[in-house]
């Protein structure tokens, strides 16, 4: 299936400024709110359902040159267009 990006935005930031990001994404999905993504002349908003699919990715990548590597965390919610959600499985996550 061919990807479409819709919205990229890419910036070092203090942590404490990505925290106030994801505390304002956090806040729309639990009042079922719409996530609008905004920047420069670029901007997105999108409807996730009531049950999206969460993914949360942790990788370490490793430069063939031997140069150095680098970490990354990716946070993810997919859903089909026109979905309402469904139950994805039982697995339960804990994050600290």
């Amino acid at each position: 299936m061919p990807e479409e990006i819709l919205f990229k935005f890419e910036r070092d930031m203090d942590r404490s400024e990505i925290a106030d990001y994801l505390r304002t994404v956090a806040d729309s999905l639990e009042s079922g709110g719409d996530l609008s993504l905004e920047s420069g002349g670029e901007s997105v908003t999108m409807s996730p359902p009531a049950r999206p699919t969460f993914e949360i990715k942790a990788e370490h990548e490793t430069p063939s040159s031997g140069g150095p590597g680098e970490f990354s965390v990716e946070f993810e919610l997919e859903w089909d267009e026109g979905a309402e959600g469904e139950d994805g499985g039982s697995d339960d996550l804990t994050i600290g």
